[in-house]
């Protein structure tokens, strides 16, 4: 586990310095820091519970508002492919930026539930 976390921080805090040219930069070096640094904090072998589930809940939170109320997430998965996403670096239409960003939402979750569940099963005397 040492070794997945210390990939994903170093990851979370690339994608977090990568965010300084975004329209909305804080917020994204936030979010993407949280994860880092919870994913750290599991590197250094002090799993938080509450940090995995406030980051969580958080993350799911923005996941459910792109997929309800802005709706470019949804017209990307109705009527575009996949390459659509990566053929360009350059963000020229609204669901390629949303798109991403709730796939970064949903790499972060990801990474927050394997360190829970990693947490809840050290809590409870599980070792495998």
């Amino acid at each position: 586990m040492k070794v997945f976390n210390i990939v994903f921080f170093i990851l979370f805090v690339i994608s977090a310095a990568l965010q300084y040219n975004d329209v909305d930069p804080l917020l994204w070096i936030v979010l993407y820091g949280y994860g880092a640094w919870a994913c750290l904090m599991a590197a250094r072998g002090r799993y938080l519970i509450w940090a995995y589930v406030s980051g969580i809940v958080v993350y799911l939170g923005f996941v459910v508002y792109y997929l309800v109320f802005k709706h470019n997430v949804l017209d990307w998965a109705l009527h575009h492919e996949a390459k659509d996403l990566v053929k360009s670096m350059k963000a020229d239409k609204p669901w390629i930026e949303e798109t991403r960003e709730v796939l970064g939402l949903l790499i972060l979750i990801t990474a927050l539930a394997v360190d829970w569940f990693v947490a809840v099963r050290r809590k409870r005397g599980i070792n495998r």
